[in-house]
């Protein structure tokens, strides 16, 4: 599958789930699953580093944007406090 094809299909799962989409207002989240989902970004992580070494890197680009997804997504709703490091001028 060409990177394009790759993208295109995850625009469209994405408009997908935005398309249908519920917030649910005062969700309580516990720990236990917070940690689960910083479990979930590790094994991205690791998987990004596995494909990465295979040279696959479309796959290993969108196994580490799903990490940072999931890691934003605890910052955003502060159930995790972190920074993303500065870039280096």
């Amino acid at each position: 599958m060409k990177l394009q094809e790759l993208l295109d299909k995850y625009v469209k799962s994405t408009e997908a789930v935005l398309a249908e989409i519920e917030i649910v207002q005062s969700v309580q989240v516990d720990n236990e699953k917070v940690s689960s989902v910083v479990k979930t970004a590790k094994r991205y992580l690791e998987d990004a580093k596995y494909y990465r070494d295979r040279k696959r890197f479309e796959t290993a680009l969108a196994s580490i944007a799903y990490s940072e997804g999931l890691l934003d997504a605890l910052k955003l709703l502060e159930v995790a406090e972190f920074s993303w490091p500065k870039k280096k001028r």
